[in-house]
């Protein structure tokens, strides 16, 4: 445990940020996974839509850290090479 006022401090900080990136964590994981459950469906207007949304929210929790810049990078780019292959033999 914490003895110095300072690391106190840190361990609070630690401990608010834990719990704030998981919230941002599971809000990610659910936009992306409604991108996969419109693509199984089939449903382009619901995949387009869903990955509209998706995108903006996991490139912010790169951008504050949550995920590595590159890490966020490689989920939009797989959500939407996803989209673009199942809709594009349709097309």
């Amino acid at each position: 445990m914490a003895t110095h006022k300072s690391a106190e401090k840190r361990s609070k900080q630690n401990e608010k940020r834990r719990v704030g990136n998981i919230s941002i964590k599971s809000r990610v994981k659910t936009y992306i996974k409604s991108v996969l459950t419109a693509v199984e469906a089939r449903d382009k207007e619901g995949a387009l839509n869903a990955l509209q949304k998706a995108v903006p929210v996991i490139a912010k929790a790169g951008a504050k850290g949550v995920y590595h810049h590159k890490t966020a990078s490689r989920y939009i780019s797989r959500l939407t090479r996803k989209v673009n292959v199942q809709f594009a033999a349709e097309a």
